[in-house]
């Protein structure tokens, strides 16, 4: 695994990181609007924001005397591609699972005489 997996993974392994990217899915947030569900202050939010972006899961922008947070696509992708081939390793065990029970089936079905 790359040193840029391993930071996003290591970020993530967080729930406070997930619940942001969660609120950042649905479109940008300042660090207030980020704090304000949790019992945290704004610096706390703030160094979870830095390993975010650390990990390049965020991104800061500007806007006038604001700096809020939206995600990095990038970032997700190499996630989801890390993970389809894992689901791609599981797709083939699970077909070959139901090759060997649909086998083993048509063979207990057979010898019943049913």
């Amino acid at each position: 695994m790359d040193d840029g997996l391993n930071a996003i993974f290591s970020a993530l392994s967080d729930p406070t990181r997930r619940a942001i990217l969660a609120r950042l899915a649905h479109g940008k947030a300042t660090v207030a609007e980020l704090a304000d569900p949790f019992a945290l202050s704004q610096p706390a939010i703030s160094k979870h924001l830095k390993v975010l972006e650390q990990a390049g899961l965020i991104r800061s922008g500007r806007e006038a005397t604001s700096r809020p947070r939206e995600l990095e696509p990038d970032a997700l992708k190499k996630i989801s591609d890390w993970i389809a081939d894992y689901r791609s390793f599981w797709d083939q065990s699970f077909d070959r699972l139901d090759d060997y029970l649909s086998k083993v089936q048509g063979y207990d079905h057979d010898k019943s005489g049913v």
